[in-house]
């Protein structure tokens, strides 16, 4: 019986694997149907669409940030947003009074007007 070839031998185990590789996306079809279905059920049962989906998805497929090289931190609570306290009286812009203070009000002071001017009374 004569030897096959080392590229006969490659071409039928190639054509094994492809055969295999659609059996497999054949299985994998057939099994996500059923999830598929449970999940549009599951949808139209609790009233939601799929932008809330899409948005679900986009928030929760984010990658983790790198630590660099620090323990992660006990989750902080969530950030409020504060009140703005000071406004431009031109240009409308605002400041919390928190942190440093913006480059618009450090020029009034500078032009020799009181931080007290540029409170919000409402």
């Amino acid at each position: 019986m004569p030897r096959e070839t080392y590229a006969t031998l490659q071409a039928k185990i190639e054509k094994e694997i492809s055969k295999l590789q659609k059996k497999a996306e054949a299985l994998q079809t057939k099994r996500r149907k059923p999830v598929i279905a449970s999940i549009v059920s599951s949808m139209r049962e609790y009233n939601i669409t799929p932008e809330e989906i899409a948005a679900a998805f986009s928030g929760a497929a984010k990658p983790p940030r790198a630590s660099g090289g620090r323990k992660a931190s006990a989750p902080t609570a969530a950030k409020r947003q504060v009140a703005p306290k000071y406004r431009h009286p031109q240009s409308g812009e605002t400041w919390s009074g928190r942190g440093k203070a913006p480059r618009w009000l450090a020029a009034e002071e500078a032009a020799g007007n009181s931080r007290e001017t540029f409170l919000i009374t409402e």
